[in-house]
């Protein structure tokens, strides 16, 4: 069940931030609208390093799919191309 507050409650912010946890986020409310979420460390590392994962990854299908339309070329071509 999500952890749900409104934005006051950060007034006494040392009882909330008790209730954040790995796994366990505090989401904020201004108005009865979601603002915020205050989460772990860890938890935000992790997702930080599943963001560049993904983003890599989708580099990689990108460079997947050019090598399958425009080919590639040999290392001494390349070599030539870039005058070393």
């Amino acid at each position: 069940m999500p952890n749900i507050k409104p934005i006051s409650d950060l007034r006494n912010y040392t009882s909330v931030i008790k209730e954040v946890a790995y796994g366990n986020r505090v989401y904020l409310t201004r108005n009865g609208h979601g603002q915020c979420a205050i989460i772990d460390m860890q938890e935000l590392d992790e997702l930080d390093k599943q963001k560049a994962l993904n983003k890599l990854l989708m580099k990689l299908n990108d460079a997947e799919k050019s090598i399958q339309t425009e080919g590639t070329i040999s290392a001494d071509d390349l070599e030539a191309e870039l005058g070393v």
